[in-house]
Formats: structure tokens, sequence, C-alpha cells
């Protein structure tokens, strides 16, 4: 996007300034740099606190610190342009900057609130433009678009219905200065606006009393209802509460009934079964003592292991007679039923 200076310099090309301060301006480098910098620094300074920010707080923020940088430029600008084309095209730039920030304001709304903020807004940027249009005072756009915004807040959005005093009255205030100025605004709507903030204030009330009335009975409504079905839940509660704690007498009954089965069961399995592994222990340790007193051989050096009777050998010797004989030790042990040999020679 181009700069607002490079925008009002190319204005300035086409328009019909002094010749002097525009000419010096476009051609003084220096100057130029000068503006474009202060512009930069503001903009910079207002956009410091933002990064910290989210959300819509960090839009306003950023939309806030484009506007100080626009003004920024306008005001360093202003000397050199001050010709009515000149003025309208920097003030044209300001509105629409300060337009933007009305707008993100109003993103931070919703419903009706928001609807109300943008036209707002809009009828303040509306009024600006035509100010700097005219060449009227700055301040004229801010007391035409408060006197609308405030007539249509008061009358449901119709200024000129509720006042009998439609734009072209304010126009006229808008050009007067300074108090004469205000004055007029004032004038032109006080009594519209006291009448109407009276039926609103009216009707705000009959509206209070007949709200409070509906509650009020919906509220009794819904407490006697609330008690009969507090009523209903706790009955159901206790008849519910009654059924599941005999369920959960009948199931722990069962539950008992079938650890004890399953426990009866597994003694009946394991009591076998620990008979044979103290067989298979006894065994081992028969047969390691049979070789233990082999002095020919390297008993430690033999594995043994028995399951269900087999006994199982494994390691090494130093000759194949070793071997065979650890095989025959094994095998003349009560309760061997095979032997199985892996033992190898080195």
């Amino acid at each position: 996007m181009k700069t607002l200076i490079a925008t009002l310099l190319a204005t300035a090309a086409g328009a019909s300034f002094a010749a002097a301060p525009t000419a010096a301006l476009n051609h003084d480098a220096a100057t130029y740099n000068n503006i474009k910098q202060k512009a930069d620094a503001a903009y910079q300074a207002a956009a410091t606190k933002c990064p910290a920010m989210s959300g819509n707080d960090k839009n306003v923020c950023m939309a806030e610190a484009k506007l100080a940088r626009v003004q920024a430029e306008t005001n360093a600008l202003s000397r050199y342009y001050n010709t009515p084309a000149g003025r309208q095209s920097m003030r044209t730039v300001v509105a629409n900057a300060e337009y933007d920030v009305a707008r993100t304001k109003c993103d931070g709304s919703s419903g009706a609130d928001k609807d109300n903020c943008l036209n707002n807004a809009k009828s303040v940027h509306t009024a600006a433009l035509a100010d700097a249009k005219a060449d009227r005072a700055p301040a004229a756009a801010t007391a035409t678009a408060a006197a609308a915004a405030s007539a249509s807040t008061a009358n449901g959005g119709s200024m000129a219905g509720a006042t009998g005093a439609g734009p072209g009255v304010l126009d006229k205030c808008a050009q007067a200065g300074g108090d004469a100025k205000t004055g007029c605004v004032i004038e032109t709507k006080p009594s519209a606006l006291r009448d109407g903030a009276a039926n609103a204030a009216a009707n705000a009330a009959d509206t209070t009393r007949a709200a409070a009335s509906t509650a009020a009975s919906k509220t009794r409504d819904a407490a006697a209802t609330a008690t009969e079905k507090t009523k209903d839940v706790a009955a159901t509660a206790a008849e519910k509460t009654k059924e599941v704690a005999q369920t959960a007498v009948e199931k722990t009954k069962q539950a008992a009934s079938t650890v004890a089965d399953k426990t009866e069961n597994s003694a009946a399995v394991a009591a076998p079964k620990a008979r044979v592994v103290a067989a298979d222990t006894a065994i081992t340790a028969k047969v390691k003592a049979g070789l233990v007193k082999e002095t020919r051989m390297d008993s430690l050096s033999i594995h043994v292991e028995t399951e269900k009777g087999v006994v199982m050998l494994s390691g090494f010797v130093n000759n194949k007679d070793e071997a065979d004989k650890a095989v025959q030790v094994a095998k003349n042990v009560d309760g061997v039923a095979n032997v199985r040999s892996a033992i190898q020679v080195k």
C-alpha cells in the first residue's frame, strides 16, 4: 500500500497548490525523509504494546497505531498543503484511518450492539468526509455525527422524524464556528429528544414491570414443578436403591459361591502338580549328587533339569566317555522315566 506521503505528493502534482512550498517539498529529500521518520516513530511507539495483547484488543491497538502514523504525517505536511484541495486530501485519509479504528472496536461487540456501533461509526465517517470536502472545521463532523447518533438512539433510528430538523439544519449548524456551532446543534433537537427520552423511559418502565410480573409467575410455577419432581425423583431413587441393594446381595452370594467352587477346583488341580514338581526337584538333586561322586568328571560343567520324570542334561565334558557316564548316572536314579542328553565334548 502506498503511504500517505506518497499519496499526498501525487495529489499535489496535479492540484493548484502554492508553488514554492510544494516544489520545495517535492525536491527536498531531507524534508521528505524527516516527515517519514517522524511518522514511522509515531507508529512504532503506538504499536509497542500491541504484541502483548490478543483478539480484538490487539486489532484495535494496531489500528490505533496506524492512525497515529497517519496523524503524524498529516500534521507534518499540513503547512505544505494548506489549500482546499490539500486539506481535503489529508483530512480524507485521516477520516478513513479513524473509521478503521471505529469499525475494529465494533468487532468486539455482537448482535444489536455491534450493528448500532457500526451505524454510528459510519455516520461519523460520512460527516467527516463531508466536512473535508466542504473544507469545514474538523470539529463540525463530530458535532453533526453526534447529533445524528443521539437522535437515532432516542427515537428508534429516525432522526428527521423525531426532531423535525433534517440533515440540512445540522449542515447549517456545521457552518458556524466555536460555541455558536455547538449552540446551534443543541437548539435544533432538545424538545424532540426530551419527548423521545420520556416515551422511551415510560415504555421501558412498563416493559420492566411486565417482565418482572411474568418472571415472578414463572418462578412460582417452576418452584412448584421442581418440588413435585423432587418428590417423584426421591421416591424413585428410594425404590431403585432397594432394588440395587437386593441385587448386590444376590450377586455377592453368587460371586462368593463361584469363588469357593473355583478355589476347590484349583486346589484339586494344584495338588497333583505340586507333587510332580516336588518329585522332579528331588530327581534333579539325586542326579547332581550322583555326578558329584564321579571323581573323574567335572560335574559343575553339567546342567541338570527334570520335568515330569524326564531328566535333561546339557553342558560340556572332556570326552565322550564322561558324557556317556553322566547319562548312565541319571538313568540309575529312582523315579527317572527317561534321560535326554545335550552334553557336548570340548
